[in-house]
C-alpha cells in the first residue's frame, strides 16, 4: 500500500466519526464569531484565536480578558484550570501517541474533548494506518471549529443585525454545560460546592475579581474532600 494510499485510507475512516462532531462546532463557532463582533474584533480575531488557542469554551473567556486589563499570571492560571483536564487525556493517550512520529505534536496541540473521545475509543478499522486516523480526527474537527468561527466573524462583519445581548453567550453556554453535568449526576454534592464557594468569593472578593479565588478554592475543597464525595458515589 503507497503512502496516499495510507492516508485516504486513514480520512476515509476517520471522517465519519467526526460527523456528529461537525453540527455542534459549526453552531458553537458561528456563535463564537459574531459574539467576538459583538465586543469590537475585526473578523480576522476569531479565525485566529481558533487556530492558534482551539479551546473552545477558553476561547469565550479569553474574548473577555483581552478586554480587561494586562493580567499574564492571572490570565495564564485561569487558562490552565479551565484546561488542566487535558493533563489527564493527555496521559491516557501516551500509549497510543506512541510510534506516530511528527504527527505526535499536532495530536497533542488539538486534543480537545471530542477528539479524545473519538481516538481514545473509536475501533480503528484493518489495515487503517492508526497515527493517520488520530491525526485526521483531530485535523477535522480543529477545521470545524475554525471554520465556524471564521464563518461567524465574516457574517458579523457584513450582515448588519442587532448583537445587543449576544454578549451574555458566554454566561448561558456554562450555565447549560452546568445543569447538563446536574442531571447526568444523581448527587449533586459537587454542584453545591461549586455554587457555595462561587457565592462566597463573590461576596468577598467582588464581581471584577472573584473568578479566580473561586477556581482556587473549588479545586482546594474536591481535593480535600475527594475521598468522601467518590463514596458518595458523586461524579466530577
Amino acid at each position: 500500500m503507497n503512502h496516499q494510499t495510507v492516508i485516504k485510507s486513514a480520512l476515509k475512516a476517520a471522517f465519519p466519526h467526526t460527523i456528529p462532531i461537525f453540527a455542534g462546532f459549526w453552531f458553537l463557532g458561528i456563535t463564537y464569531g459574531i459574539y467576538m463582533r459583538a465586543l469590537g474584533f475585526g473578523f480576522a480575531y476569531p479565525m485566529v484565536m481558533s487556530v492558534v488557542i482551539f479551546g473552545g469554551s477558553l476561547e469565550f473567556v479569553a474574548a473577555e480578558m483581552l478586554l480587561s486589563a494586562f493580567a499574564p499570571l492571572q490570565t495564564f492560571l485561569v487558562a490552565l484550570m479551565i484546561q488542566a483536564r487535558h493533563l489527564f487525556y493527555g496521559i491516557s493517550m501516551l500509549d497510543r501517541f506512541r510510534g506516530t512520529g511528527w504527527k505526535k505534536f499536532y495530536l497533542i496541540f488539538g486534543m480537545c474533548d471530542e477528539s479524545f473521545s473519538i481516538n481514545y475509543s473509536a475501533a480503528i478499522p484493518e489495515g487503517v494506518d492508526r497515527g493517520w486516523f488520530m491525526f485526521f480526527v483531530t485535523l477535522l474537527n480543529h477545521f470545524y471549529w475554525f471554520s465556524g468561527a471564521a464563518l461567524g466573524g465574516i457574517a458579523g462583519s457584513l450582515i448588519s443585525f442587532n448583537l445587543e445581548g449576544l454578549d451574555f453567550v458566554m454566561t448561558a453556554m456554562f450555565v447549560v454545560i452546568f445543569l447538563e453535568q446536574w442531571l447526568k449526576e444523581k448527587r449533586h454534592n459537587t454542584a453545591l460546592i461549586g455554587l457555595a464557594v462561587s457565592v462566597v468569593c463573590l461576596s468577598v472578593f467582588g464581581a471584577d475579581s472573584f473568578l479566580l479565588p473561586t477556581m482556587g478554592c473549588i479545586l482546594c475543597v474536591l481535593t480535600a474532600f475527594r475521598k468522601p464525595i467518590e463514596r458518595a458515589g458523586d461524579t466530577t
